[in-house]
C-alpha cells in the first residue's frame, strides 16, 4: 500500500514538472511577440522609403499612422479654398502676390515631408523638393482674381538641443522673418500646430495675417475659435491611438491575416467593438492609416477636445502588457492629444500600458528605457529617427 502511494506521488510530481515544463516551453520569446510602430513610420530620412526589412521582421509587426500625403492634400485645400474666399486685401501691400512663410517640421519624417509637398504643390510652388527654400513661383485664386505667389522663406524648425518641430525656434523664426519681410508676408503655413503657436508667440507677429497649422490639438482649435488661427488639419488622433491599440489587441489575441487589421476597425470584433473613422490599410507597407480632415472656424467646435469614440467600450479581454515608446516627451501632439487618448482607451481593452519618453533628439532617451522586455506581451514603438527601427528589433532578438 505504501509503495502504490509513493508510486501514486511521484507520478504526480513527474506530471507536473512535465506541465510545468510545457508551460516554459510554450512561452513566446521577445522576436515572436507583437510589434506595433506608430505615428513614426520606419524609413530612410533621405528618400522617404520604407524600411520594410523592420516591417518583416515578424508576422507580427504592424505601422499604424496617417495618410500622410491625403494629410498634405487636404491642408493644401484649407489653404487654397481660405484664399479664394478671402479679399484681395489679403495681399497686405497691395503688390499682386501673396508671399509666405513656411515652419518645417523635420525633414526626415514621412508627415513632415508629405504636408511640404501638399502646401507646394497647392499654391504652385512645389519645384521637385521637400527640402527648405527649393520652390518656384506659383499662382492662387484670390478672391477671384488670380495672384502670383512666393515662398518667401522655409526652414526645419530644430531647438538648440537638436530636437525638431520645435515651437520656440518657429517663435524665433517668426520674429526674423516680421521684421526681414514685413508686409510682404501674406500667410503663415506650419507643418503643425506647435510651430504655428509658437509662430503666433513672437512678439511681433503682424496682426491679421492668416496661419494655418496641422494636429488640430486644443490650444489650436481654441485659436480657431478665437479667430487667431485660421486653419488646421484633423489627423483623427484618437482613431490613430485606437488603432494602435486594436491591432495590439487582435494580435495578442491570436488573430491573422486579414483579421488583424480588419476586427475592430472596419468591422466589430468579438467584443462588439468598432472604431468610428474611416482606416485604411496599405498591404505592400503592412500601414494601417487613418484619415485627414480640415478644420477652419465653420466646423472647430465638432474638435473640442473631450470627445472620444463611443465605438470602444470596455471588453472582458485577458489582461495583457505593452511596453510603448514616446520619442518625444516635449512634442505637444503627442503629449497633449495622442498619449491621453492611449491612456482612456487601454484600459478598455484591458491593455495595460507602461510609456517611456524621450527626448526628441537621442534615440538612447528611448532607447535605454526600452528594457526587462520580458515582462511585456508586446511592443508599440515611437521612434526617434525614422531609420532607427532596427535598434529595437536588435534589442528582441533574445
Amino acid at each position: 500500500m505504501k509503495k502504490t502511494i509513493a508510486a501514486a506521488v511521484f507520478s504526480a510530481v513527474i506530471g507536473i514538472a512535465f506541465i510545468g515544463c510545457s508551460k516554459q516551453a510554450a512561452k513566446v520569446q521577445n522576436k515572436d511577440k507583437p510589434l506595433v510602430f506608430y505615428n513614426r513610420q520606419p524609413s530612410d530620412p533621405t528618400t522617404g522609403e520604407i524600411d520594410m526589412a523592420v516591417m518583416n521582421w515578424n508576422p507580427q509587426t504592424y505601422y499604424v499612422g496617417v495618410d500622410s500625403l491625403d494629410g498634405g492634400s487636404v491642408q493644401g485645400r484649407l489653404i487654397t479654398d481660405y484664399l479664394a474666399a478671402s479679399p484681395v486685401s489679403v495681399d497686405r501691400n497691395g503688390d499682386g502676390v501673396i508671399g509666405y512663410v513656411l515652419c518645417i517640421g523635420d525633414m526626415g519624417h514621412n508627415n513632415s515631408t508629405a504636408r511640404t509637398e501638399g502646401i507646394r504643390k497647392a499654391l504652385g510652388t512645389w519645384n521637385g523638393s521637400t527640402d527648405p527654400g527649393v520652390s518656384k513661383e506659383g499662382s492662387v485664386q484670390v478672391g477671384g482674381r488670380m495672384m502670383r505667389v512666393i515662398e518667401l522663406e522655409s526652414r526645419a524648425m530644430t531647438g538648440t538641443d537638436g530636437s525638431t518641430w520645435n515651437a520656440n525656434a518657429a517663435t524665433d523664426a517668426m520674429s526674423g522673418w516680421a521684421t526681414r519681410f514685413g508686409t510682404q508676408i501674406d500667410m503663415v503655413v506650419s507643418n503643425n500646430d506647435g510651430m504655428a503657436m509658437g509662430c503666433l508667440q513672437a512678439s511681433n507677429y503682424p496682426s491679421g495675417v492668416p496661419i494655418f497649422g496641422y494636429d488640430a490639438n486644443a490650444d489650436a482649435i481654441e485659436a480657431i475659435g478665437a479667430g487667431r488661427l485660421s486653419g488646421t488639419v484633423s489627423q483623427n488622433t484618437d482613431a490613430q491611438a485606437a488603432g494602435t491599440l486594436q491591432v495590439l489587441r487582435n494580435l495578442l489575441d491570436g488573430l491573422s491575416g486579414s483579421d488583424v487589421y480588419t476586427k475592430g476597425i472596419s468591422e466589430a470584433d468579438q467584443y462588439g467593438n468598432k472604431i468610428t473613422p474611416l482606416m485604411e490599410y496599405i498591404s505592400d507597407a503592412r500601414a494601417l492609416l487613418a484619415k485627414n480632415s480640415g478644420v477652419n472656424i465653420v466646423n472647430c467646435q465638432q474638435y473640442t477636445a473631450g470627445q472620444r469614440d463611443a465605438g470602444i467600450r470596455q471588453t472582458n479581454a485577458p489582461a495583457k502588457k505593452v511596453l510603448l515608446t514616446v520619442f518625444n516627451s516635449g512634442d505637444n501632439w503627442l503629449s497633449s492629444a495622442y498619449v491621453p487618448a492611449l491612456r482612456y482607451y487601454a484600459p478598455f481593452m484591458n491593455l495595460d500600458l507602461t510609456i517611456v519618453q524621450g527626448d526628441g533628439q537621442n534615440e538612447s532617451s528611448c532607447l535605454d528605457k526600452f528594457t526587462n522586455l520580458n515582462n511585456y506581451d508586446a511592443y508599440a514603438i515611437n521612434v526617434v529617427k525614422t531609420n532607427s527601427g532596427r535598434d529595437y528589433t536588435d534589442k528582441l532578438k533574445y
